[in-house]
């Protein structure tokens, strides 16, 4: 049988590779992006009760419940001083941040439309492009800040241009956009059709006092864009894949022509449950405080380990320099012995860009118990004396 497949240099995601590696070596994972530890009791109770009870079993409304959208446009407004988006036309529940965004970019991608893509970054961006028949075009944000390059971008935009892709704050490096940058987009996009696409899952980890600027607070911007966001990273349950999608009501009815197909809805109970807390803000303006700290101790049982940390302003990922331990090592090579040796799993920073640049960085996950972070520092240290 002849066949020729879509994807044929796309093998598996590098969370999983490290993943399954960090299980047979028994090593730490700090390779993917999820807490080891539990959600709000508060929240589990709630699905609990939901799931044993009578008639919350069946599909959910397509675009989600009702009362969790209600809820959103609520917290949106509140969080963010903008008008409230309408929860009938301009919210939709999506099945995780992941299934928001592959609905918006087959619902207006076309072969032969080109997406920019800020590099590094998370690894499905591209590939999903590409299934649409689109072309990802890569800018790459300048180290060490992970700063955009407006100028390369705007010499990127062309009449083929349908889409600009954000991450806010930036998987993996943490870096933050300003107002300034939301400002400098506008101007560049005043007299273009391109859309914004922005990836802003963590809104909620963010760090040293900084605010979290999304593109809803940008009227220019909002007016064109799909912001995504995730249940699953603020309530520390990647794996219950429940996130939203914001949008223009004119653009939103074409994510749900494309999400009516793909998932169709969302799990029923699991709404009803984020529903049941969503109005209780405490947990989520806590969060910066929660992750700061976690972030801080990881950063500081570091020290000493020959490991040079860069600035992380949100999300919950630091980046590390290991020239010191490996001046002249790849970065999956050393990935693959930190794992093995050390006992310690990472992502190389070289799979979050399309051409697998190597700048000598590993990815860490601090999204964990204290005593796990220090049993990983205390791997780490041992493994760093044969080398500092």
């Amino acid at each position: 049988m002849n066949f020729t497949s879509k994807l044929p240099d796309v093998g598996t995601s590098i969370f999983s590779v490290m993943t399954q590696l960090a299980q047979d070596h028994d090593a730490i994972n700090l390779a993917q992006g999820f807490p080891d530890f539990d959600p709000p009791q508060n929240l589990t109770e709630a699905l609990a009760r939901h799931a044993r009870a009578a008639g919350q079993q069946q599909y959910a409304p397509m675009p989600g419940l009702p009362r969790l959208r209600e809820l959103i446009s609520q917290k949106t407004a509140a969080l963010y001083q903008v008008p409230a988006p309408d929860p009938a036309s301009e919210i939709t529940i999506t099945s995780g941040a992941t299934e928001g965004l592959y609905a918006v970019l087959a619902a207006t991608v076309c072969p032969g439309d080109e997406v920019l893509v800020l590099e590094p970054a998370y690894d499905l961006y591209g590939p999903a492009i590409r299934l649409q028949g689109g072309t990802p075009v890569y800018v790459p944000l300048r180290l060490p800040h992970f700063r955009p390059d407006w100028d390369h971008v705007a010499a990127c935009l062309t009449p083929r241009t349908r889409l600009i892709l954000l991450n806010t704050p930036h998987n993996p490096s943490g870096a933050v956009l300003t107002a300034q940058d939301l400002d400098t987009l506008a101007g560049l996009l005043e007299n273009t059709d391109t859309l914004v696409l922005s990836d802003e899952v963590y809104e909620h980890l963010v760090f040293d006092g900084v605010a979290h600027r999304s593109v809803l607070q940008h009227p220019t911007l909002a007016a064109r864009a799909f912001v995504l966001s995730s249940f699953g990273k603020t309530y520390h349950a990647t794996g219950w894949k429940v996130g939203y999608c914001i949008a223009p009501a004119l653009l939103t009815a074409e994510v749900r022509r494309v999400h009516q197909f793909l998932t169709f809805s969302v799990n029923t109970p699991t709404q009803h449950a984020l529903a049941d807390v969503l109005a209780e803000a405490d947990h989520y303006r806590e969060l910066p405080a929660f992750y700061q700290q976690k972030r801080d101790l990881f950063a500081e049982l570091l020290r000493g380990t020959g490991l040079e940390l860069l600035p992380a302003a949100g999300a919950y990922f630091l980046l590390a320099r290991y020239a010191a331990l490996a001046p002249h090592e790849p970065d999956t090579t050393f990935a693959h012995r930190l794992t093995r040796e050390a006992g310690v799993a990472v992502v190389p920073v070289s799979a979050f860009y399309h051409d697998g640049r190597d700048e000598g960085l590993v990815r860490f996950c601090f999204a964990k118990r204290a005593e796990t972070l220090q049993e990983a520092a205390a791997r780490l240290h041992a493994f760093s004396k044969r080398y500092v």
